[in-house]
């Protein structure tokens, strides 16, 4: 028996998956594309999806080395 609070993550669902997916992105999503686009050399894209910028953010952090 384990004495200690293990959280087992859930898996990541699919973007395409998401229920709110085509709401547009959230304030916090946005500031952290700016970042990451201005660090990447990038132009910030804009109205972009919950989704969109969550797969943007990805990229992003890819290219910025920022990537987990």
């Amino acid at each position: 028996m384990s004495t200690t609070n293990e959280v087992t993550p859930q898996p990541e669902r699919p973007t395409d998956e998401w229920v709110t997916g085509d709401e547009p992105m959230t304030g916090p999503q946005q500031s952290y594309l700016q970042t990451l686009a201005r660090e990447a050399g990038e132009d910030p894209k804009s109205e972009l999806t919950k989704a969109q910028a969550s797969e943007e953010i990805e990229r992003l952090q890819q290219v910025t080395g920022r990537g987990v």
